[in-house]
């Protein structure tokens, strides 16, 4: 069964602000650092606890196409969300395993796209493979590794799979990306995007799944989305 990530309540935020505000200006300062201390180690606690089960599958091979990208012409859509201007660059479908995923939040950029989400197709998707590599996410990147020989060669590690930065066209969507799990077979639809802001603010797509490191993660709106 898939779980809703939990969160902490408005009414603990609320909590600690009124006992910040009580306390004289020097106390004050000290109980306002510790309090933002102890909400960030609620919320991940919360998150952690929260954590969804992963799925498994067994071996064999879950997603067996590459995903597909079509460039779009000059009336390319464009959308509005939290003050972010987002151009579509290009149609994009995919097949995927869920491998892992790391939620984002409150403001900019991260109220954005409040979830990253690592894909594996081909020989990515099987369990055999998978349980060989260790996948991690830090800081809007992925890594991996394995001990001993590689499972399978390096590159086509790289080349098939993806750390993608989803923004939920709807709060449905949304929903939806909340309740995956690892090992999850998803089907989605969208556009890889541009984001601009007033500010001068740029977050570009990658537009090849063949790159590597900062900037090669794909930046998704989500349109379609179905999970089993």
């Amino acid at each position: 069964m898939s779980r809703e990530r939990a969160h902490p309540t408005p009414a603990l935020h609320a909590y600690v602000a009124r006992r910040v505000a009580q306390r004289p200006p020097l106390r004050r300062e000290l109980a306002a650092a510790a309090a933002l201390l102890i909400t960030v180690a609620v919320a991940f606690a919360w998150q952690w606890l929260a954590a969804p089960s992963a799925i498994a599958r067994g071996p064999g091979i879950l997603a067996p196409r590459a995903p597909l990208q079509q460039p779009l012409d000059r009336e390319a859509p464009v959308f509005e969300k939290h003050g972010f201007r987002v151009a579509a660059v290009a149609s994009f479908e995919l097949e995927a395993r869920v491998i892992r995923s790391k939620a984002y939040c409150c403001t900019g950029p991260d109220r954005l796209a409040p979830i990253d989400v690592v894909f594996g197709w081909g020989r990515v998707s099987d369990e055999s493979v998978l349980e060989r590599i260790d996948f991690r996410q830090s800081g809007r990147l992925y890594l991996w590794r394995y001990e001993g020989a590689s499972p399978i060669p390096p590159r086509e590690i790289e080349v098939s799979s993806a750390n993608m930065h989803l923004i939920p066209a709807t709060d449905a969507v949304g929903r939806r990306l909340e309740r995956l799990r690892p090992g999850n077979v998803v089907t989605l639809r969208g556009y890889l995007v541009v984001v601009t802001r007033y500010d001068g603010f740029v977050w570009r797509s990658s537009l090849t799944r063949a790159d590597t490191g900062n900037g090669a993660g794909e930046l998704l709106w989500v349109e379609e989305l179905e999970a089993s």
